[in-house]
């Protein structure tokens, strides 16, 4: 079996995050891998373990994006891909859905691709849309916001749960999963896999190397991809207002009293 996961390169959530004179977010001071594709990788891997298949991990951004495949590959990952072209940067994810497609079917040029696997959103952009683009792309079945996963000969079962109710969906392979954060529990790795991971090939790709036009855009018409064909705009940004010191209040009897008016006051109730 053999497994594509997508992994992307975001901005540390703990980190203060900005925007660029480009409307676009700054990115490379304190990048890691997603947090969400981290249970990406994790259901690749316990995937490919039952089967004794490989995992190729796939990511699209710019130099340092490497870094989120580096990090699948010391997971555990057996290779990885990196997408890097400039006139890709600034896509939406019309855009690097129709990248990383392209990059799935060169994928499976050599050897047939038998599932791509996805997290549930990223923490930058937080559209959860890659995992159904994709699928568009591609023209494979999705199996989204998986809690669970299981595995039968060639058919994929996934267990979610939408409201009070939890849905069993399965289809064929190949296709496309997504998992959520309650789907399993990442592996941490170790010293002796993170030094394997030093020795696994990373191959690098351009838009022409998928055969995408140097416009970004393919020869049926799709979505252009790069920031030309992107369909939202940043309009205006502004610097995150700073906090404002709390009101201390010291009971004397009527703190209850106060703590209700203020509430009222501010429309809080």
């Amino acid at each position: 079996m053999r497994i594509v996961v997508c992994v992307k390169h975001v901005p540390d959530l703990q980190a203060e995050r900005s925007l660029g004179p480009d409307g676009r977010l700054v990115r490379g001071e304190d990048d890691v891998l997603n947090e969400l594709d981290e249970n990406a990788v994790e259901a690749a891997l316990t995937l490919a373990e039952q089967t004794d298949g490989e995992v190729v991990a796939l990511t699209m951004g710019p130099d340092d994006a490497v870094d989120a495949v580096r990090r699948a590959l010391q997971m555990g990952a057996d290779a990885g891909v990196h997408v890097v072209d400039e006139r890709a940067a600034g896509s939406d994810v019309l855009g690097t859905a129709r990248v990383l497609a392209a990059a799935v079917r060169k994928l499976a040029e050599g050897t047939p691709v038998d599932l791509v696997v996805t997290g549930m959103a990223s923490m930058d952009g937080l559209t959860a849309m890659l995992p159904a683009a994709l699928a568009a792309n591609l023209e494979l079945p999705q199996l989204t916001l998986a809690g669970a996963v299981a595995l039968e000969g060639r058919t994929l079962t996934i267990t979610r749960t939408v409201g009070d109710a939890d849905e069993v969906l399965a289809a064929e392979l190949p296709a496309v999963l997504s998992v959520t954060d309650q789907a399993n529990e990442p592996r941490y790795p170790n010293f002796k896999a993170i030094m394997a991971a030093k020795k696994k090939p990373v191959t690098i790709w351009d838009l022409d190397d998928l055969a995408l036009a140097s416009t970004g855009a393919e020869a049926d018409g799709g979505p252009e991809v790069g920031a030309a064909g992107a369909g939202t705009r940043v309009l205006a940004a502004e610097p995150r207002p700073a906090r404002e010191q709390g009101r201390i209040i010291t009971d004397s009897g009527d703190a209850g009293a106060r703590l209700a008016a203020f509430l009222v006051e501010n429309k809080l109730v």
